[in-house]
Formats: structure tokens, sequence, C-alpha cells
């Protein structure tokens, strides 16, 4: 009988697990660049003494889908969408290198440092990009940026810094709690000519909505399921309680 309860309740625990990555996905549907998290169920038997009657419900995130996510034109001149494979390079706020897929940039007016709109400051060839006041600016598909600054025509047009593009292998990447993508190790991946942006456009979250939706509906009827099990051993347990005090 506790057999049956230990499992139904570790199995109810990380049914909320599942559901909370689950419901994460489902808020990041407008997110830029979001990408979905992963996971599945498993059954991981308990070592340890006695007999091997024990059998734990385990929910493993096994990573990220790393699909690309529809492409959705701006016309926003510090829009870019990555086309393909690769990340931009940003620095978290612990100082390191990091990588991300959302390209929502903006100039911070103060500073004039180019950080993305979560406020994580884009990388260049040499550090943090901090670009000048602009009369007109423009973002290259390799990521380089021209600007012309205040106060001039446009034959001072000139290249200011370029975006760190950068295509670690996925196998070496992982996602980090803030969102932002990390190589393992604290690594630090080099900048990949190879990789492509498009000018005045946003990639969009990659979260199937209808799947996602759905997922939550069986995963909360799988928790009732669980909880039912635990009810249905407790009466069962009452039941035989109750035999054995009429024998």
């Amino acid at each position: 009988m506790d057999e049956m309860i230990y499992i139904a309740m570790t199995g109810a625990k990380q049914t909320e697990y599942a559901q909370a990555i689950n419901s994460n996905n489902l808020a990041n549907i407008s997110t830029t660049g979001f990408r979905a998290d992963l996971h599945s169920f498993s059954s991981t038997p308990i070592e340890g003494p006695g007999v091997d009657s024990r059998v734990n419900a385990v929910v493993d995130s096994y990573g990220t889908d790393m699909a690309q996510g529809p492409i959705m034109n701006t016309g926003r001149d510090f829009d870019v969408a990555v086309k393909g494979d690769g990340f931009i390079a940003v620095q978290a706020p612990d100082g390191r290198e990091a990588y991300t897929r959302a390209g929502d940039l903006r100039v911070d007016a103060a500073s004039g440092l180019l950080m993305t709109g979560a406020g994580h400051l884009v990388m260049g060839n040499s550090g943090p990009i901090a670009l000048p006041p602009t009369e007109k600016r423009d973002i290259a598909p390799d990521g380089t940026i021209s600007v012309q600054p205040v106060g001039t025509g446009p034959e001072a047009l000139t290249i200011a810094d370029r975006i760190k593009l950068v295509n670690p292998d996925p196998a070496l990447v992982y996602k980090g709690e803030d969102g932002l993508f990390y190589l393992q190790d604290d690594a630090i991946a080099d900048a990949d000519a190879s990789v492509q942006v498009q000018n005045g456009a946003l990639e969009r979250s990659n979260v199937n909505v209808a799947k996602t939706l759905v997922n939550m509906i069986e995963l909360a009827r799988q928790y009732e399921m669980q909880v039912n099990l635990i009810k249905t051993s407790e009466e069962n347990a009452d039941s035989a309680a109750q035999m054995l005090r009429l024998g």
C-alpha cells in the first residue's frame, strides 16, 4: 500500500515540475528569440538497502529546442534577426560572455552603449559596442554597424563596429536560468563570419502554442489522476484496517 502511495506521490510532484517548465514556455510565446525548454518523464529505481520495490518518477530537462522561430518584419533600424544557426554575443550581468537570439537592439541614451531589449550589452570586435549620437545607422548582414554622426552629411557614413556573431557547437551550449546561452566551462566562442542577420526584423519565440496548451491539459489530468490514486490508497488502507478490527 505504501509503495502505491509513494509512486503516486513522486509522480504528482514531478508532474508539477513538468507543468512549471511547460507554463514557462507558454509565458514566453511573445519573448523575442525565446527557445522552448524540453522535458521528459522517466522511472528511476531507488537504490539502497532493503527490497528493490521503490521507483521514483523523475522529470528530466533534456535541453532546449533550437529550432528557429518565425521571422517578423519590424522596419526598425536596430532590429536584427539571426538567419539560420548562430547567436548574438552579449555581456551577461555577471560579466561573462553569453549568447542570445534576441535582436531587439537599442542604444542607451546616457552611455551610448548598444544593448538588447533585456538590457544586455552587445559585444563587438573588442568588447561592448558604444555608438555616437547619429543621424542615420545601418546594420549589414554580417553585423557591421555603419553610422552617420549627428551634424554630418551622408558622406560621413563610417563603420563604427561589428556585432560579434557566433555559431558554436550546439552540444557545448546550455541555457542559463537568465535565459541566455553559455558555453560549457565558461569558454568563449569565436566570431563566425558565416553567421548572417536580417536587418529590420525580429525572430519570434519558437514555442508551439497549440502543442504547449495541449501538453498543459494532459499534465493537469495526469496530476489529477495521481492525486486520485493517493486518495484511493488511503481509502483502501482504511478499509483494510476496519476489516482487521472486525476480525
